[in-house]
């Protein structure tokens, strides 16, 4: 019997191996909240952004401990603000998108303002570096968006809502939940772009990138499994039970695609017994009151391979934290 005559057969078939489920016409764009065994998201707590910043310094969070793995002595001199911290233009274009595609253009239009006063001289907008925009953006209150990111926002949001995966994923849930648990011997902090509470979805991490061609290789580059592996690890600390977890990654230019990807469960686990190791070495630092630069040895570096020898400890760089 072929799909359009058997009332049972899957609209689609998501995912591969293990993994795979099949999605049924009637699964689509379903918001409403049903009991099937559902997760109960009531161990979610919502608070602003600047208040979540605030409790870092008394709680471990995933970009910490990525700061740690990389380089001890330089996650110790940003702790104690030594090292001001600098958000681009491409971080505020990331921040408002994932504001729009997460928690809708309402939240959107209420936290950010697009635009700028006009130049009656040339009827066009002021630059951001004139005088003029600083008073009035000052005026406004809250970050600008130029017209153009404005529009490239728009277009991100409009591609991860056509993406059948991505808008399944994000149907139901919660955006920008925030869990507090003790883990690995240290109060931990997560602040989870979405949780979908409905079996086999779980924990969804929105990423904007350049190219998605290349997204599989910044997956690694920048520490996105070990990322999510402390997410993981987090909310299992809170619920007893293990989710899995999905990216879904958008780019922010022509044609901005999207794309979807549920992480192996083999790569976040040993991606957590990384971070629990490294949990432990930042306790040993912090006893001993030494911070190393993962960099003390004599390395070899041998140009027939390219390569070149370090500890297993070290990290890749990474990129956004929370």
């Amino acid at each position: 019997m072929n799909r359009q005559t058997s009332p049972t057969a899957p609209f689609v078939r998501l995912g591969q191996g293990e993994y795979t489920r099949d999605i049924h016409l009637d699964d689509l764009d379903r918001s409403d909240n049903r009991d099937d065994g559902q997760l109960d998201l009531r161990f979610l707590t919502r608070e602003p952004a600047d208040v979540y910043h605030a409790k870092a310094k008394d709680n471990l969070s995933s970009h910490w401990l990525a700061e740690f793995r990389r380089c001890p002595l330089l996650y110790r001199r940003k702790r104690l603000g030594l090292i001001p911290r600098r958000e681009s233009a491409a971080f505020l274009v990331g921040q408002a998108a994932h504001v729009l595609i997460l928690e809708g253009r309402e939240r959107y239009e209420a936290e950010f303002a697009v635009g700028g006063p006009i130049n009656p001289k040339t009827e066009k907008p002021y630059g951001p570096t004139t005088k003029a925009f600083a008073e009035w953006a000052e005026r406004i209150g809250k970050p600008v968006l130029s017209d153009d990111q404005a529009a490239v926002i728009g277009q991100m949001a409009a591609s991860v809502k056509s993406h059948i995966f991505a808008r399944e994923l994000l149907a139901v849930g919660q955006a920008e939940g925030v869990v507090r648990r003790e883990y690995g011997g240290h109060p931990c902090q997560i602040r989870l772009d979405w949780l979908n509470p409905i079996e086999g979805r779980g924990l969804v991490d929105l990423k904007t990138t350049d190219n998605l061609d290349c997204f599989e290789h910044s997956i690694d580059t920048y520490g996105y499994v070990h990322q999510l592996a402390f997410y993981r690890s987090v909310v299992s600390e809170a619920i007893g039970c293990t989710l899995p977890v999905h990216i879904i990654a958008v780019e922010k230019r022509e044609p901005f695609r999207c794309g979807v990807w549920v992480i192996d469960e083999s790569l976040l686990d040993e991606a957590q017994q990384e971070n629990e190791r490294a949990m432990a070495e930042l306790i040993a630092c912090q006893q001993r009151g030494q911070w190393p630069t993962r960099y003390e040895s004599l390395r070899k570096f041998d140009r027939h391979t390219n390569t070149s020898s370090k500890p297993e400890s070290e990290p890749t760089p990474q990129h956004k934290g929370d």
